[in-house]
């Protein structure tokens, strides 16, 4: 080397970032006993871009057995489907519940 080469005697060392996937969580319809089905179908179809089948399929399903699980997202997305869930069923003047949960 060189007097003009600038080494200062310092070693790189390369660095391994890790990266994680963020935390998913369950978003769930909760069945009541005064949301219409077709209201329950139209927000499947809207909110959770179901297709009709789908959305019909999942709407018995919340019907039959109390709930049904109607997407799994990261929390900001959850947050935001339970949050329109919940202003779409207070405009129509719905009960309709939404939650969600950790999907472990």
């Amino acid at each position: 080397m060189s007097k003009n080469d600038n080494f200062d005697g310092s070693v790189i060392t390369k660095r391994k970032t890790r990266v994680t996937e963020p935390p998913l969580f369950r978003v769930i319809l909760i069945n009541d006993h005064y949301t219409t089905q077709e209201f329950v179908v139209l927000v499947l179809e809207q909110v959770f871009n179901k297709n009709q089948e789908e959305a019909k399929v999942i709407m018995m399903k919340v019907h039959n057995e109390g709930s049904s699980i109607v997407g799994i997202f990261t929390k900001e997305i959850a947050e935001m489907k339970v949050a329109i869930v919940h202003h779409l069923a207070r405009q129509h003047e719905f009960p309709l519940k939404c939650i969600m949960e950790p999907d472990h």
